[in-house]
């Protein structure tokens, strides 16, 4: 017995994801790259019907007989109607707030999600981000555009303390690398759950009393609404003077008009900031031009090369799971949105 796959690509647009040309092949699962990855899962490639699709085009036809899908997004009205088989929707992203509410899901259907594809390459973006707070590289960018010749000196990084807000997949990346550094690590997630690399953890109802000892503080947080506003002006004013911010999380959880505005007074002294609310961000957004603030445009965690491999063996390990009735890794919580 076979199963239907379907997999749906999105042609980039600046309204959906991936918003820009580039992006596009990255985070594009074609035949031929489902093909190379199934080599690598023969008995479980042949238990299945593959059909690959581009945005909407073949979406009600094909639908009709799908079991399983993979996708980043799709049409949710009348779902249940539109597929009556289906089973199984895994995301290729980790964060699923573009899905929710979702009240939409039919009954009977699992929903997975990207988690752990992450680790790598954001372990690595939080280790540079971090080393550039401390040696003050967003404030040497700042004066590089105006031609201000500032020599600002930095020190060791030992005895500084790294704050992990959010200690999931992302986050503990992060920690896998900064450990590597003479530093204290502070993780602060949901549970409060220790991990090797977390020298000490706290619950997020713990997160203004550990904020003030943070002299840098990394982000990874999905967006919630227990999440979204979280880093607002006041949280943003009762951190540490001179501290420096990393985001990679969502743009939603941070008022990034008072992080610039206390990055301009000196109270906070540099941010790198990868995720925006509106993406691309606007040609005429003041964030690019505001002092000691990095914009990197969303790639902190995404392997270029490797992505669609990554979650491709994902998907197939999650796949034998499947096909022997077993729980499923990563299976998202509608209730909480991730």
């Amino acid at each position: 017995m076979t199963r239907k796959l379907h997999i749906k690509n999105n042609h980039a647009a600046p309204d959906t994801f991936p918003s820009t040309p580039e992006s596009e092949p990255v985070f594009t699962i074609s035949l031929e790259r489902y093909q190379q990855a199934a080599a690598g899962f023969p008995d479980l490639a042949t238990q299945l019907e593959v059909f690959v699709d581009w945005d909407t085009d073949h979406w009600l036809e094909s639908m009709r007989e799908t079991e399983i899908l993979l996708t980043w997004n799709l049409p949710t009205q009348d779902l249940a109607e539109v597929a009556p088989k289906l089973k199984w929707i895994h995301c290729i992203g980790a964060g699923v707030e573009h899905l929710c509410p979702m009240d939409w899901v039919p009954a009977g259907v699992t929903i997975t999600n990207n988690k752990g594809a992450h680790a790598d390459k954001a372990g690595e973006y939080a280790l540079m981000a971090v080393l550039m707070l401390h040696n003050k590289m967003p404030a040497i960018l700042t004066n590089q555009r105006s031609a201000s010749w500032n020599s600002l000196f930095s020190t060791p990084i030992a005895g500084k303390t790294v704050g992990l807000v959010g200690v999931g997949s992302i986050g503990g990346g992060a920690a896998t690398q900064l450990d590597k550094l003479p530093l204290h690590i502070i993780g602060v997630s949901r549970h409060g759950r220790a991990h090797p690399h977390v020298h000490e953890m706290v619950a997020m109802d713990q997160l203004d009393a550990v904020l003030p000892r943070m002299d840098y503080i990394f982000v990874s947080l999905p967006s919630t609404p227990e999440t979204v506003g979280l880093f607002d002006a006041q949280r943003l004013q009762s951190l540490k003077a001179g501290a420096g911010i990393i985001n990679v999380g969502r743009g939603a959880t941070f008022d990034y008009q008072a992080l610039a505005n206390l990055l301009a007074s000196g109270h906070l002294s540099g941010a790198v900031i990868d995720v925006f609310d509106q993406e691309p961000l606007p040609h005429d957004s003041p964030l690019w031009a505001a002092p000691n603030f990095v914009v990197t445009p969303h790639v902190s965690a995404d392997d270029g090369d490797s992505y669609v491999p990554i979650t491709l063996e994902l998907f197939f390990n999650n796949l034998r799971r499947y096909l022997a009735n077993e729980p499923l890794l990563n299976v998202v919580r509608p209730e909480l949105g991730y």
